[in-house]
């Protein structure tokens, strides 16, 4: 299924109001044509945005990667942590600019989305730095170090801002109805058709002979379509055939098997990643496949050796049994005219000689014997090479056994492949899973800032009445959030809140212990500065008295928790509440090794134990859960099963 200009249009002006506000946090590369973006706000849900060959739009599916792209890395050292911009449609054509800016720079990546499409990356400036392929063609030269030219326009009318004028040229072409509108509006036929269906105007009819109504009527109905899709004005449908494709509006009469759907990116999700796993699994079994095809070829060919031989050997027993009853006869020698006619009759052989050597041919067989020997000798040489013919069996379906056995551990080895490629729901992660979380042992939720831009949401954002705020006297350090912490000054719960605060500071990429936290009420918060006076993003001041409690050790665990029906996320926090609610866990101390090693085999861990749980969890996700500085694994081991499901998160 190829995209329409208008679609895009309206892909492009939806995906442009989703991730306003979203920077890119990762970048994965699917096969040669397709690349997913992972894009992080600090006060929304993450997205996964793919940029393919054939297309834009926001995915609920994360598809492992199929086939290493080529522009991946190149994408990763230019656009990772940059805020994505805005995306624009280059007037109707099927061209996206998505634009991303930070840290003092500019990038554009050029979607082109029509033949073999491209994705092209491009400076402020649109100089060419990277793209998927190369175009040197008589009109157009794409290649990296020159200055980016869009294609040329094959339509010279804005699709978007027709008029009745722009239809003059139908009532005096003797083209078809459909294909002129296709042609002159850059419409695909499926639009083209649609739009005479729903004027009711038979799309067959040649322009020329249409009258003025008719061609207002067009007017009318390709306006309004337009309208419709561009603009979101949806009911989006999913048409099956020989090539299924999802419409966002019903084009003409529909049939049983058209499926109404709920969103139009939805559907083109849909499509649109089962054609890339389709792709994906083709080429991965690919080379099995060939081979698979040649060992069936060979077994065909083997079973028809085998039957080949057994009628070889039928026939030559038939024959000297034939030969042996003509002895009865009288019959003594096989020159006797009447030995001749009867074998040829009967059995289909003659006699005949090659090279001066006689024989009898049967069934395809030349056997030599010796004119001068009785019948009963021939007899017994022709018996003698039907049992030879009949040894020949066991030989070939010993080797047929064998090309059996090659196919089966072939088949397994197809479909093994097939299997690798596989696509998982992203999971819809609950609010507090943008920041550090955990829940307490009292089943309370701990909510604390990541970095700058969290830690000021954090506060501005999530704090309420009945919350303790906690934030440690150092450099770095995060503020905590206890929700719903009424009556709870003494419970477990602060203090474990506590313990976090602390090790998610500096204290724990430095290694040092001893250090306190402390909490407020949330009305000592101030979230703007003191006359006079300036507060950094994410700082806030704090009034009156601060309640210090200080964590009897450094250690955090990070465990795997289930989240209701939504599947299992990770939670770093205290050892004790977190080994209460994991299904498995690991306890990790300062100091030792990077945060992505440790990650790693964090997730190694996990996959000895809950292997399912564990594989649908990212590596990202891991490392994401990790404090910031060197870690060391102290401890791995299952958590409380009977507990784990009691997680609140008021």
């Amino acid at each position: 299924m190829a995209l329409a200009g208008i679609e895009l249009r309206y892909l492009v002006n939806k995906i442009s109001e989703e991730v306003q506000g979203y920077y890119v946090s990762n970048i994965y590369g699917i096969n040669r044509d397709s690349i997913l973006f992972k894009m992080h706000h600090t006060e929304k849900s993450d997205i996964f945005m793919m940029i393919s060959t054939s297309g834009i739009w926001i995915t609920s599916v994360r598809i492992e990667q199929i086939e290493e792209n080529r522009l991946q890395r190149r994408l990763r050292s230019d656009l990772l942590r940059l805020k994505l911009k805005q995306i624009r449609q280059i007037g109707a054509e099927r061209v996206a600019y998505i634009v991303f800016e930070g840290f003092g720079k500019e990038f554009v990546l050029v979607g082109e989305f029509f033949g073999d499409g491209n994705i092209i990356l491009c400076n402020e400036q649109m100089k060419i730095l990277a793209l998927q392929h190369s175009i040197d063609v008589r009109h157009r030269k794409i290649h990296v170090g020159l200055e980016y030219t869009p294609p040329p326009s094959q339509n010279e009318i804005d699709i978007f801002n027709i008029t009745e004028s722009n239809f003059d040229g139908l009532a005096t072409t003797e083209l078809r109805g459909a294909k002129w509108l296709g042609r002159t509006l850059g419409l695909p036929r499926r639009y083209a058709e649609g739009i005479f269906g729903i004027a009711k105007i038979n799309s067959k009819t040649p322009g020329i002979d249409m009258n003025e109504i008719q061609i207002k009527q067009l007017y009318e109905s390709t306006k309004e379509i337009v309208s419709d899709v561009a603009s979101g004005r949806h009911n989006p449908i999913i048409k099956v055939g020989e090539q299924t494709e999802v419409l966002p509006v019903a084009l003409g009469s529909q049939d049983e098997s058209d499926r109404q759907i709920d969103d139009f990116i939805k559907g083109i999700d849909m499509i649109f990643t089962e054609s890339l796993l389709k792709e994906g699994r083709a080429a991965q079994s690919g080379g099995s496949e060939k081979k698979l095809k040649e060992l069936q070829t060979q077994l065909e060919e083997q079973e028809k050796a085998v039957d080949t031989v057994k009628e070889r050997s039928k026939a030559i027993t038939t024959l000297a049994n034939s030969i042996l009853a003509m002895i009865s006869q009288g019959i003594i020698t096989i020159r006797d005219e009447r030995v001749q006619q009867q074998i040829q009759a009967e059995n289909n052989a003659t006699l005949g000689s090659e090279k001066g050597v006689p024989h009898i041919a049967v069934a395809g067989q030349k056997i030599k014997i010796n004119l001068e020997s009785p019948l009963y000798s021939i007899a017994s040489v022709l018996f003698d090479e039907a049992k030879h013919q009949s040894r020949a069996v066991p030989s070939i379906e010993k080797i047929m056994t064998k090309t059996k056995q090659k196919i089966d551990k072939l088949q397994n080895k197809s479909e093994t492949e097939k299997n690798a490629i596989t696509a998982s729901e992203i999971r819809k992660k609950s609010w507090y899973e943008r920041y550090r979380w955990f829940p307490t042992s009292d089943g309370l939720l701990a909510v604390g800032g990541r970095d700058v831009a969290s830690n000021s949401a954090v506060i501005r954002k999530q704090m309420q009445g009945n919350d303790r705020i906690f934030h440690a006297e150092i450099h770095g350090s995060p503020f905590f959030i206890l929700k719903d912490a009424t009556d709870m000054m003494a419970s477990d719960s602060m203090k474990e809140t506590a313990h976090a605060t602390v090790c998610f500071s500096r204290a724990w990429r430095e290694g040092m212990y001893g250090m306190s936290a402390y909490w407020v009420m949330p009305h000592q918060v101030k979230k703007s500065a003191p006359t006079g006076q300036f507060l950094p993003k994410g700082s806030f001041t704090i009034e009156g008295q601060r309640n210090f409690i200080k964590p009897l050790t450094l250690q955090l665990a990070v465990g795997a928790i289930q989240q209701g029906d939504n599947g299992y996320t990770l939670s770093c926090g205290p050892p004790e509440p977190i080994k209460r609610y994991s299904v498995c866990y690991a306890i990790i101390q300062p100091q030792g090794s990077e945060m992505v090693e440790v990650a790693k085999k964090i997730r190694v861990e996990f996959i000895k134990m809950e292997g399912d749980i564990a594989k649908s969890i990212n590596i990202d996700d891991f490392v994401r859960a990790l404090p910031a500085g060197k870690s060391q694994i102290k401890d791995i081991g299952y958590g409380d099963s009977e507990t784990h499901q009691k997680v609140h998160t008021r």
